[in-house]
């Protein structure tokens, strides 16, 4: 491939990195993205079994041996509306209380594939993941006496070079290289570093950078026209420690990212008309500061300590369905409905008021025109309506007692530009 070519993906690429390095929440099943690639975005992330663009590679390694050279960008907007109310407390938080200091979010991706033979593929995928950001302006821990803006903003950019190979027609194996840089700041949560094994690093620290890498496989097959299949899985991504933050995160501030793993099904009825659906699996519950309990400080272990408390998620199960139909040669519609289970048991909100990552259901819309010469533009939207979850004993005796009780809705719509070479 002659060095020019290079030179337009290559600063697309960095420019998707540069964006999104300052960039803080997406559209989510808990904290994961609900999709990834403008086109599986209008079909509420439906992608497994189903590779549309060059952003493929992040959904299943394999499926960009279906995919010819191509490059896509996407820019999406993102507003979430997120917030808590805490009743019943005898420590004087009581009141309602607005998390959306920050909106909205401008939020890119970037992908690009090209076969270097017959059977092998290569991709390279840039995006981004993090749920977790609220902005309290009004901290709900103010009669705790917390000073200033309340909230927490987790930054994910993950950098994956892909390799595919065909090993027959319509089977393909293939194989991502994970590289993370994530980056995690924390405001206003002063009252709480009396519990921390290091008080000093727990919140107010700025924004703490951290680098980690995993890997992901995946296998796609054609099993005939009218029906493909896939699956995948990706490793807990290992990640250094946020040091600015080592009292407040389990395992001397340790945050990797959870193991995931899922299959699809994409059926062609018609010439013009794919259905498809995906489920899966999401495993916060191996990550300790995601996934132990705030119950873990009761038993004697700070915050911030070996195994010690955490936001209390459990592990989730996600379905997609989407639809796609082709209206005539230049334009294509698409619709789709995601479910998630919700990860916050009622049990741990407390904690949650800063991470209220609990939207389950995803509805979204979508559609491509492309030109005679390959240029393609697809718009997207999503809604996922609000979502309460009110806590059971949620707020420790320790604490005053009562309820926390947190919420989330999200909106978000994009426009994304592709190129099949």
């Amino acid at each position: 491939m002659p060095a020019f070519t290079f030179a337009r993906p290559l600063a697309l690429a960095g420019a998707a990195l540069v964006a999104l390095a300052s960039s803080g929440a997406q559209a989510t099943d808990g904290y994961f993205l609900n999709g990834v690639g403008p086109k599986a975005k209008g079909m509420a992330g439906v992608a497994i079994a189903l590779p549309q663009d060059a952003l493929a590679a992040a959904n299943n390694p394999a499926s960009i041996s279906a995919l010819g050279a191509r490059m896509d960008f996407d820019v999406e907007i993102f507003v979430p509306d997120r917030g808590a109310e805490i009743t019943g407390n005898g420590a004087g938080l009581n009141g309602d209380y607005n998390g959306n200091g920050s909106n909205p979010f401008v939020l890119p991706e970037f992908g690009y594939v090209r076969p270097l033979s017959d059977q092998l593929t290569f991709a390279l995928t840039i995006n981004g993941n993090g749920g977790m950001n609220t902005d309290y302006e009004a901290s709900p821990f103010a009669a705790f006496g917390a000073a200033g803006p309340t909230g927490v903003d987790l930054k994910q950019v993950f950098i994956v070079p892909t390799l595919a190979y065909e090993f027959a027609p319509g089977q393909s194996l293939g194989v991502s290289a994970i590289g993370l840089v994530q980056g995690f700041r924390a405001e206003g949560i002063q009252p709480f570093s009396g519990a921390s094994a290091d008080p000093a690093n727990f919140t107010n620290r700025g924004t703490d950078v951290a680098l980690g890498g995993g890997f992901r496989v995946g296998y796609y097959g054609e099993l005939s026209d009218a029906v493909s299949i896939g699956a995948f899985y990706q490793s807990r991504v290992w990640a250094g420690s946020f040091n600015r933050y080592a009292g407040l995160f389990a395992d001397q501030g340790g945050f990797d990212v959870p193991a995931s793993y899922g299959a699809g099904i994409a059926l062609r009825p018609t010439d013009r008309l794919v259905l498809a659906a995906d489920v899966k699996r999401i495993e916060y519950s191996g990550v300790n500061a995601v996934g132990n309990p705030l119950s873990v400080l009761f038993t004697g272990v700070p915050f911030g300590g070996s195994d010690g408390p955490g936001f209390g998620w459990r592990d989730v199960t996600v379905f997609k369905l989407g639809a796609s139909y082709q209206a005539n040669d230049s334009l294509t519609l698409r619709a789709g409905y995601g479910r998630s289970q919700n990860p916050v048991p009622a049990s741990e909100t407390l904690l949650n008021v800063l991470a209220p990552g609990v939207v389950q259901d995803h509805f979204t819309l979508g559609a491509t025109w492309r030109s005679q010469s390959g240029f393609e533009l697809t718009g997207f939207a999503m809604r996922a309506p609000r979502n309460d979850v009110a806590g059971q004993g949620s707020i420790p005796l320790a604490y005053g007692g009562g309820e926390a009780n947190v919420h989330l809705a999200e909106t978000s719509f994009g426009l994304g530009i592709g190129y099949a070479f």
